[in-house]
């Protein structure tokens, strides 16, 4: 059907327009799109106050704790059970006991850091070492402000779970966390079984 110029509708399609518009019904736009979840406000109801129960504080005060679903490392190299002697390790808490050699990853990435750490804890174990302090630093405080929480301080993470994986887990008996004199939060003392 051809279009007349000027834009006038004929009657053939006067009459079509006609036959469509008796057969409609006009549309609910409200049923039509209904929301998929409910959108009505829940009213929220009012949280009670908790009282804390610690020694020394005033009550209401509650203590944050990070979120964090894995305990810190310093928490698990703490809570690791003693394998050496129980005065030996008093004395390396202490600070009392003196590194026979170390090694310092500062500044490595991983890919060098993990070989350096195996070259140089095997070689003090062939050499009667027994006790060796390895420094990673505390590392640098990045915080992008992405959605994930960035990790503090990659070495120091990681060193203690390179010490515990083959082959460096046979040689190695205990590890702990440095004193303050010799690094601190950024070292850990790693002490070897004897060499046979």
């Amino acid at each position: 059907m051809k279009r007349p110029i000027g834009g006038r509708l004929d009657a053939d399609d006067l009459e079509l327009w006609r036959r469509v518009t008796e057969r409609t019904e006009k549309l609910d736009l409200k049923s039509l799109f209904t929301p998929e979840i409910d959108v009505t406000p829940t009213p929220i109801p009012a949280l009670k106050k908790a009282k804390s129960i610690v020694v020394g504080k005033p009550e209401g005060k509650l203590k944050r704790k990070a979120h964090s679903l894995m305990p810190s490392v310093a928490d698990q190299v703490r809570s690791a059970p003693v394998q050496m002697d129980k005065k030996a390790f008093g004395k390396l808490k202490r600070g009392k006991l003196h590194p026979e050699g170390k090694i310092d990853l500062h500044g490595m990435t991983l890919d060098r850091a993990h070989p350096a750490l195996s070259r140089f804890i095997m070689s003090s174990h062939k050499q009667g070492r027994r006790l060796v302090l390895v420094i990673t630093g505390k590392g640098k405080t990045r915080d992008d402000g992405g959605p994930i929480p960035v990790r503090h301080g990659v070495l120091r993470h990681q060193v203690p779970q390179w010490l515990q994986m083959a082959p460096l887990a046979q040689v190695v008996l205990q590890v702990s966390q440095a004193h303050i004199s010799h690094g601190g939060g950024g070292a850990y003392y790693v002490y070897l079984r004897r060499s046979r």
